[in-house]
């Protein structure tokens, strides 16, 4: 069905060899809690930080990390390796390549046979149900989830008249319509642009709010039909058209720079993506404050934590799952680490709830990204979740280009999509 097996393979193949060298599994397995994990992590997170901790806190245990490359490098190298070639004893999936895994559940090990009958029952309720399959056995463990808020030039929303205070912010920005009013009067104030990009800060927040995404919750695929994407597609559109935005896109050459110049004044920040401001732009600490998202809450991000079921050793691996994915354990991390939790106790906690930072002002984050993740809808993703998003945020990118018009980017965005796709 889908124009890109070939390619996709051929690519999973040859990453699954790179790994052979670094990798367990084909054996017999070892029930040798402290036997060495052979642990594949995607990039971009950190993970050294997390095997520290761990190692800190069971001195005896053995990790040994490999960073493949990209989720979706991750996710090729895993598939390659579930076909046949030696896998991991753990590994990190993030929540948008889930479901391919998900729906091929034998290829893991059913926590449930671990940690027993309830092991998913801590963790917020649709980030457990995303790692569990149709027969009942719980795939992976949600190592994180990716609250959305807003962080603004506070300085910058100064200069140009407007409120500069997180709570008031928040009630002039209650929805996207006044959001975009917002960003017209900041421009208008200045003569800069409002937010940094339209496809991530925009696209991404609005999509990850609605309650039926591409698939319906059965599984079909509703994306080029359903009016929620539509609507979501259209706000990033009018916010284009509105004339308030960078059009500097995510990670791109000059989305650093911007985040320390002043190049705009708004961009999208899951709790993820602060550290980052942070790196970026050291000299404007202080100046950034950190509030909700118009609308309701959301969630950009997120991954969980599974044992293939050909590993080497897999309880070593649960010993790691145990330890790091407990409550405690993903409040420790945390607040080490700014990932975060999706244990519910966790995300309830005080030490969560409670958490500043005085880069961003002591802004209430830990207060917004636990409402946006309790408020949030959630929505079923299927296993073509991933090339859908690229086809309509790269039709985006194309349109802050000039290369789409606002008249043609919803039809060129499904073409693109269900070229994606092969559908």
């Amino acid at each position: 069905m889908k124009k890109s097996v070939t390619a996709v393979t051929a690519a999973a193949a040859a990453i699954a060899l790179a790994l052979t060298g670094c990798s367990s599994g084909g054996g017999a397995s070892s029930d040798d809690p402290n036997a060495e994990v052979a642990f594949w992590s995607f990039t971009g997170i950190n993970a050294k930080d997390g095997v520290k901790e761990y190692l800190e806190k069971q001195p005896d245990a053995k990790v040994k990390l490999t960073e493949v490359g990209s989720t979706t490098e991750t996710a090729t190298a895993l598939t390659a390796a579930l076909a046949g070639g030696k896998v991991p004893d753990l590994v990190m999936i993030q929540n948008d390549d889930l479901p391919q895994f998900v729906a091929n559940s034998s290829n893991f090990v059913d926590l449930r046979t671990l940690g027993g009958d309830d092991v998913a029952d801590g963790y917020l309720p649709w980030a457990a149900s995303a790692a569990t399959a149709e027969d009942g056995s719980v795939v992976g463990i949600p190592t994180d989830v990716g609250g959305l808020g807003f962080a603004y030039r506070a300085d910058l929303f100064e200069q140009a008249g407007l409120p500069t205070e997180p709570d008031e912010v928040a009630a002039m920005w209650s929805d996207w319509d006044a959001f975009i009013e917002m960003g017209k009067k900041y421009t208008a104030a200045t003569g800069k642009p409002f937010v940094d990009n339209i496809e991530t800060s925009v696209f991404f927040s609005t999509v990850n709010q609605v309650s039926e995404k591409y698939y319906s919750p059965d599984g079909e695929l509703v994306y080029d039909k359903n009016p929620q994407v539509k609507d979501a597609f259209q706000v990033a559109v009018d916010t284009k058209d509105a004339g308030i935005s960078a059009g500097i896109a995510a990670w791109s050459s000059g989305w650093a720079p911007g985040r320390a110049n002043g190049a705009f004044a708004v961009t999208v920040a899951p709790s993820w993506i602060l550290s980052g401001i942070k790196t970026d732009a050291p000299d404007t600490a202080g100046n950034w404050r950190v509030t909700t998202v118009p609308g309701v809450g959301g969630n950009w991000g997120g991954s969980v934590i599974a044992i293939p079921a050909r590993a080497k050793n897999p309880e070593a691996a649960w010993q790691y799952i145990e330890t790091m994915m407990s409550a405690e354990g993903q409040e420790d991390h945390f607040k080490k680490s700014g990932t975060f939790p999706a244990a519910s106790e966790a995300v309830a906690s005080e030490a969560v709830r409670a958490y500043t930072d005085p880069f961003f002002g002591d802004s209430k984050i830990g207060e917004v990204m636990a409402t946006s993740v309790e408020k949030f809808p959630s929505f079923y993703n299927g296993p073509d979740t991933t090339p859908i998003n690229g086809a309509l945020l790269n039709t985006l990118v194309e349109l802050e280009a000039g290369n789409v018009t606002s008249d043609k980017a919803w039809t060129t965005g499904l073409e693109k999509a269900k070229e994606a796709i092969g559908d």
